[in-house]
């Protein structure tokens, strides 16, 4: 199973404080295993939301909000895709993780659609379509 894994924000994060060399170092530590163990499929960290946007949408309108977001502990700072055995594999790796804050801090783990989950709304045609799509972004990875 894919498991998308969620570093939540805090306010030091929201407020731009970089991790220490030591925390650097110790996430560094902890990637490698993830790789070498086979489970890492992407990692990667967030600038603060007050570098962001959202964008609402109401039927056909589109507003653009300007960041920061508020509260912090409900944002993304960061996160790892994993490819595990079971939602008790992923939750062992995350117990495992250095803290990834200064403080405090908390990390979410929420299984990524596969196509079986879709049942019958993903027909023969769109499951060729999704193919198509994840060949086409495989090879622009490659290249």
């Amino acid at each position: 199973m894919k498991v998308m894994v969620f570093v939540k924000a805090t306010q030091d994060s929201e407020t731009g404080v970089m991790p220490s060399i030591e925390l650097m170092n110790e996430m560094g530590q902890f990637n490698e295993e993830l790789a070498r163990a086979g489970i890492l499929l992407a990692a990667d960290g967030f600038h603060p939301s007050s570098k962001g946007v959202r964008v609402h949408f109401s039927g056909t309108d589109r507003t653009v909000i300007k960041g920061p977001f508020t509260p912090p502990q409900e944002l993304v700072a960061g996160y790892w895709l994993w490819q595990v055995d079971s939602m008790e594999e992923a939750i062992a790796w995350v117990k495992r993780c250095p803290n990834p804050m200064p403080g405090d801090s908390e990390i979410e783990i929420r299984p990524v659609f596969e196509a079986e989950d879709f049942g019958e709304a993903l027909t023969p045609e769109l499951r060729e379509q999704e193919d198509r799509i994840r060949a086409q972004v495989e090879t622009r990875q490659q290249a």
